[in-house]
Order: C-alpha cells, then structure tokens, then sequence
C-alpha cells in the first residue's frame, strides 16, 4: 500500500512537500528495531522477578506474626474482621459520602467469618483435626473473644512476640490452634485449603489475600519494595521506581485536606475524580474553553508545512 502526500484529504488538496511512503515497509522497519531493542535491553538490564508471597512462606519467614494474625482472626480483632460490606455487616464500618452509603448498599455479597474461614474450617480439613478444635466449639462466644484477647495481649508482651515466651495464662484452646494453623500453612496445606473454594479449580485468591494482608510480614514487604502507593501513585514498580504516573492524582488528593485526615477518603478521592473526569469528558462542549486550541493554535507549528502553504 502506497499513499503520496499529494492525494486528497477530507476534501482539501495537499500543498505541501510530496513524497512517497510505503506504509508497510515503515511498519516492518518499527517492528523489527523496536523488538530487538526491547529482546535486548531486557537481556542486558532484565526485570525485577520476586518469588510469590504465599501462607507457606509468610509461615516460615515470620511465625510470630502469623500466630499473633491469627489469634485476632479467631477474636474478631483484625482489619477484615472489621471491615464491613462486602465481608461482613460490622457496625459503623462503611464509608460514606454525606448521607449516602454507598458500601452498606452493596450489601454482604463475599460473607466472610474470619474464625471460621481462616482458621477453624481449615483445621478441620487435617487427617487428624486438634482435639482443640471441640474445646472451642463447646464454648461461648464471649469466651471465645476473651481467650483470644487474653491471647492476644500475651503475645505482645512477650519477646519478639514469640509463642514459646508467652507468660503463663488461661488462653483456652487458642494457643493450640494457632500452632496447629502454624504448622499447617509451613507444610504448605494451608494455601490450597484457603484457594480451593470447593472447586478442582479456583482463581479466587480473595481469603489468601486478606488474610496476608491482616498480617504485618504481607505489608513490610511492600513497604521495603516501595510499593505502598504513597510516592507517585496507587501501585509502584518493584524498588523505587515510579510505576504509573497517570495514577499520581489519586495519591496527590490522599497527601492533602480534608481527604488526608477523613474516615470517608476512599469515597472521597474517588467522587472527585469522577467529577474530574466528567469535567474532561464534557470539555468540548463548554464555551471558551473548547475555543483554546483556536487561541492557542499549537497544531499550527505540528502542521506547519501545511499551514504555511496557506
């Protein structure tokens, strides 16, 4: 396919410089530079590859952690025990936007009930479930949260928040749980117990994430790889490498007032971009300022062969 500069265009002949150009031998000549340059800056510079971050290895890496997350998943304690649709219906949990809830209008469509499903049922999938498991069934749910809690604060009072130096204490079967989960998610059963769903296959990682992220060894690692979402903008580049720079608004708005102090600064930072973007979408159509590329006619100087001709 060959096209001149001189052929018509929307009705107004050409007056500029003619030329000939080949269409497919320009792409062929961009394809191949563009692809060895980019076969060989990656064999040169390469990527960053980290491995996964799995139950197994979090288990492994820092078990204290792991028991202390999951002792609050058993007390009703941590973040998604808390959060609200569209997990669980916590009171007073959802964010709003003046008298509109929009998160409690979702309603709780991913019921998740963070002793069962993180650790009690997990449990119950061993070839051989603890005998603690029957200790907690047979009691209340009061007694449950306090055995938890008491748990909980043993835990942070002992060194380094290890389970082995906990101080002597009436924690029910809490420590036995968490031990036997511990073990269980170092063999690397946990993982596809969370994963599977009752399904041969399943791409919901949903209660694998969550439960990573109720942790503190799941956000340490995206704070030391820069990946908070607190530099340019909602995710970064492995190291500290700005990812998507388009993102940079979202973030600007969470780095200033009212958003930065707010309950409600997810709504908030996401109604106003909305607004903004309703703004942009609607730009052609507001007066004066759809008239801007006339008063300042930068097209002129990218066609400055065809309007000087005129």
């Amino acid at each position: 396919m060959s096209w001149r500069k001189g052929d018509n265009i929307a009705g107004r002949p050409w007056r500029g410089r003619v030329r000939d150009y080949d269409l497919f031998k320009e792409l062929t000549i961009g394809l191949v530079v563009v692809g060895l340059l980019v076969i060989g800056l990656s064999a040169i510079f390469s990527s960053p590859d980290d491995p996964g971050v799995t139950l197994k290895s979090w288990a492994t890496a820092a078990p204290s952690d792991f028991v202390a997350t999951a002792t609050a998943e058993l007390g009703g304690t941590s973040d998604t025990a808390g959060y609200g649709p569209p997990y669980n219906a916590t009171p007073d949990a959802t964010q709003k936007l003046g008298f509109i809830d929009l998160q409690a209008l979702s309603g709780v469509r991913l019921p998740i009930d963070t002793a069962n499903d993180f650790v009690i049922n997990p449990l119950k999938t061993l070839p051989s479930p603890p005998p603690a498991l029957a200790v907690w069934a047979a009691a209340t749910a009061d007694q449950q949260a306090k055995w938890a809690a008491d748990y909980t604060t043993a835990l942070a009072a002992a060194p380094n928040g290890d389970p082995a130096h906990v101080a002597g204490g009436n924690y029910g079967p809490v420590p036995a749980l968490t031990l036997a989960l511990l073990a269980m998610a170092g063999n690397g059963n946990l993982d596809g117990v969370l994963q599977n769903g009752g399904q041969p296959y399943n791409l919901d990682y949903t209660p694998t994430i969550l439960f990573l992220g109720d942790g503190g060894y799941f956000p340490n690692l995206a704070t030391t790889a820069h990946l908070t979402g607190d530099q340019w903008g909602v995710m970064n580049e492995t190291g500290n490498t700005p990812g998507q720079s388009w993102l940079w608004l979202f973030s600007f708005f969470y780095q200033i007032q009212p958003f930065k102090s707010s309950p409600n600064a997810d709504i908030l930072v996401v109604s106003v971009m909305l607004l903004l973007s309703l703004a942009l979408t609607v730009l052609p159509f507001i007066p004066g300022l759809r008239s801007i590329p006339r008063k300042i006619p930068v097209h002129r100087l990218i066609w400055k062969d065809y309007y000087g001709q005129r």
